[in-house]
């Protein structure tokens, strides 16, 4: 109890330096979760597409299950593929009915005739997919090829380019906040030289003297990274409907809770290790 009581006063007695350390390591972890849950969210998002058909071969009418066993065959023996689907007519019209069930109308016209047969081919390596598309293409009796390509390109770039960027940002954040706690438990540690004179006379030990300011300091680092989950959680849960919405069938919300709770974890661990080592330098530096 004396500990929380010590902990307590020396918050009281500098209380908007205790404000500004808290508000700094509430932004570092902020924009830490924030960062977490984007590159989980697009880690996700990539896999997604990897595992979908990537490339898809359209048959002429006139092509029948075998000239497709055939291609299918020949796309095996050229490149590494995970799986390759053969679609008919019949299982084409069943997937557009599916599809624009909400919308009559679309179905009215329709007919398995109309629609073409088609190969879908999810390459185990993503750089194979011009090489599988290349050798479909070559294929009399295929009219049109489409492959994921280019998407997946996309969302590798992004992915880089978001991770950089959060990296940058959250790097940036945490020499603030590492900064701003040295400062602060440096003056504290330097308005208390006398005191701590003293009890270097009576025998203290230099980790007695310094373990108040290291509590204090774990203290801010901790008490940030809980505000800053916090916050990104509830902003989170109220963006929830709106990215169902737009991601459709990727299912990359609700985020399970065993997730954040691992965030959480990882970022308290994280912040009682910064707060350490952040007053740790500054005492060890004003203690010279």
């Amino acid at each position: 109890m004396s500990k929380v009581q010590s902990l307590t006063r020396a918050i009281r007695r500098t209380p908007y330096q205790s404000l500004s350390a808290i508000i700094l390591t509430t932004l570092t972890f902020f924009s830490l979760s924030i960062f977490t849950l984007v590159v989980l969210g697009t880690t996700r998002m990539l896999t997604y597409f990897e595992s979908r058909p990537q490339v898809t071969a359209f048959f002429k009418d006139d092509a029948t299950k075998a000239d497709a066993e055939n291609l299918k065959k020949l796309v095996e023996d050229e490149a590494s593929i995970e799986v390759a689907t053969y679609v008919s007519k019949e299982d084409a019209l069943k997937l557009y009915k599916e599809q624009n069930q909400d919308n009559p109308l679309l179905l009215e016209m329709v007919t398995a005739d109309i629609l073409p047969a088609s190969l879908e081919v999810s390459a185990k390596n993503v750089d194979d997919l011009e090489k599988i598309a290349s050798i479909m293409q070559k294929d009399p009796l295929v009219e049109e090829v489409v492959f994921q390509k280019d998407v997946i390109d996309t969302l590798r770039k992004w992915l880089g380019g978001i991770r950089l960027a959060g990296l940058f940002l959250t790097t940036l954040l945490t020499i603030a906040s590492v900064t701003t706690i040295i400062v602060i438990i440096g003056l504290k540690f330097r308005s208390k030289k006398p005191e701590m004179y003293t009890l270097t006379l009576l025998g203290a030990t230099n980790w007695y003297i310094r373990r108040p300011f290291v509590l204090e300091s774990m203290f801010y680092g901790c008490l940030g990274a809980i505000i800053g989950w916090g916050i990104s959680y509830i902003l989170l849960l109220y963006l929830t409907p709106n990215l169902i919405t737009f991601l459709g069938e990727i299912r990359l919300v609700p985020v399970p809770y065993w997730v954040m709770l691992a965030i959480l974890g990882g970022e308290i661990i994280v912040g009682a290790i910064l707060g350490g080592v952040s007053s740790l330098i500054a005492t060890r530096r004003v203690g010279r």
